[in-house]
């Protein structure tokens, strides 16, 4: 090789044994284990607006180099997880079944589903029930009257906190220290001309949700949406998810919407705490939220 030659990738028993070792430096434990992380790395680098990516687009999206992604996909095609034509990769349904595990044994869909079908039926609005997840929303239940997002939401369905109705209330639950570190880390990037992008004001929205029982994001995540939102309590009185409404800007001033929805909408969240709190009380184990 000579001094022009661009450096080889990795041998692959050297990059095997890196991927190997825990990542002490990165301030994880020595339990830690790379693989792992970069192989989720790779399922989670595909999404709705990248379903198909060829073999350089994982490696560019994940930071992998082209050998350790090429390992990585086709262990994921041979497991059934990933389909491969020999150029184009994507995931295949079998891959639900790494999070199927953890919705089989959440039983707040089940209980919040009967109360968002009510909820939606009263306001003719569609109804959702999230926990959070770091500094996501999660979506764990759901009753859609029409699409009103440009994006479609499922169970699943991730959205950054700081810009929705639903995570403003999950904030709101969380101790001032919690809070303090959340809004010193968070990458607050403005999703629509609307967003809060400045710690200071969203920390003043989310002290305002937890004074008043209820948050209202406008028009924060997408041009046109609004949504309220109220936290479900568990038997102790913590936070443990939140329901909201979504509503298009249409419908009315933000008043209308306060006036209409929030009502109807912390009974809702009442009713369905009522519930969790119940079988929280008779279920030997507890509950999983």
């Amino acid at each position: 090789m000579t001094a022009n030659d661009p450096a080889p990738e990795k041998g692959a028993a050297e990059e095997r044994a890196a991927e190997e070792l825990p990542a002490v430096a990165e301030g994880r434990g020595g339990e830690f284990v790379k693989s792992m992380e970069r192989g989720l790395a790779v399922i989670r680098a595909f999404d709705g607006e990248h379903p198909r990516q060829t073999l350089s687009e994982v490696a560019r999206s994940t930071g992998l180099t082209r050998a350790a992604a090429r390992r990585f996909l086709w262990t994921l095609v041979e497991l059934g997880y990933v389909s491969s034509d020999g150029r184009l990769f994507s995931l295949r349904p079998r891959v639900l079944d790494l999070g199927y595990a953890y919705l089989s044994g959440l039983r707040l869909p089940e209980i919040a589903q009967p109360h968002l079908e009510q909820l939606s039926g009263e306001v003719h609005e569609s109804a959702s029930a999230s926990v959070l997840d770091g500094g996501d929303v999660v979506y764990v239940a759901r009753v859609a009257t029409r699409r009103i997002m440009t994006v479609s939401i499922s169970i699943g369905t991730r959205f950054p906190a700081y810009a929705t109705s639903m995570g403003r209330v999950l904030l709101a639950g969380r101790s001032d220290e919690w809070l303090a570190g959340y809004l010193a880390s968070a990458r607050l990037t403005p999703l629509t001309s609307h967003t809060i992008t400045d710690p200071a004001e969203l920390r003043a929205q989310v002290l305002r949700a937890r004074e008043q029982g209820w948050g209202l994001v406008d028009q924060e995540l997408e041009e046109g949406l609004r949504s309220v939102a109220a936290p479900i309590r568990g038997a102790g009185g913590e936070v443990v998810a939140a329901v909201n409404v979504s509503a298009p800007a249409r419908r009315g001033s933000t008043e209308d919407i306060v006036r209409d929805l929030v009502p109807p909408l912390r009974r809702a969240a009442e009713r369905i705490g009522a519930d969790l709190a119940q079988l929280e009380r008779t279920a030997p184990g507890g509950i999983a939220h």
